[in-house]
């Protein structure tokens, strides 16, 4: 899956993600990653980053390049 792969994901990207208040429900959260903050190069929950606006989560879709 292309999300858990630190490798696939860079600044600017448009993604969708789930905040830790929303893990329960599964809402998602769209937004432009500012910076990844997972180390590791796979992470099988989803690379957690930081959005433009704040909000930090973990990837799970990559909407656009």
């Amino acid at each position: 899956m292309p999300h858990t792969k630190r490798s696939n994901l860079s600044p600017g990207m448009l993604v969708d993600i789930v905040l830790k208040k929303d893990q329960r429900t599964g809402t998602l959260t769209r937004g432009t990653i500012k910076r990844l903050l997972t180390k590791s190069a796979v992470h099988h929950h989803g690379i957690k980053v930081e959005l433009t606006d704040g909000q930090v989560g973990r990837v799970k879709h990559i909407i656009q390049n």
